[in-house]
């Protein structure tokens, strides 16, 4: 997505199950006109879905990228599914910035997370 190497490396934190994730798999082309701005303009527009709830993204030196999104409940799913400016970036990224991705959609069942606690006597990292 975005790029976030300013932002602090945490993941989205576990929910009270159920609520859904849609994890989006790509290889990009060379081609990357264009994409960086819709790309923001895609995570502008997410927020902004009722029952959306976060988002992670990784990115393999390879070029496998992978971007989990959380919502809370079908519906929200369906509504950013629908989103027009969403649709409209979906086919321009079959078109020109994606060589092949896949989407896996599921509801979470179970979700726990773990954060180590702050050495005090470290010096805080960042």
């Amino acid at each position: 997505m975005s790029d976030h190497s300013q932002a602090p490396v945490t993941p989205v934190g576990a929910f009270e199950p159920p609520y859904y994730v849609a994890v989006f798999t790509t290889v990009r082309t060379q081609d990357q006109s264009g994409y960086s701005e819709t790309n923001a303009r895609m995570e502008d527009l997410v927020r902004d879905i009722p029952g959306y709830l976060g988002m992670d993204h990784a990115q393999t030196p390879g070029g496998l990228g992978i971007t989990v999104g959380y919502f809370r409940d079908a519906d929200a799913l369906t509504e950013w599914r629908n989103n027009t400016e969403h649709r409209a970036a979906q086919k321009r990224g079959r078109a020109e910035w994606y060589r092949s991705y896949t989407l896996h959609v599921a509801k979470v069942e179970r979700s726990h997370g773990f954060t180590r606690p702050q050495d005090p006597q470290s010096p805080a990292t960042g």
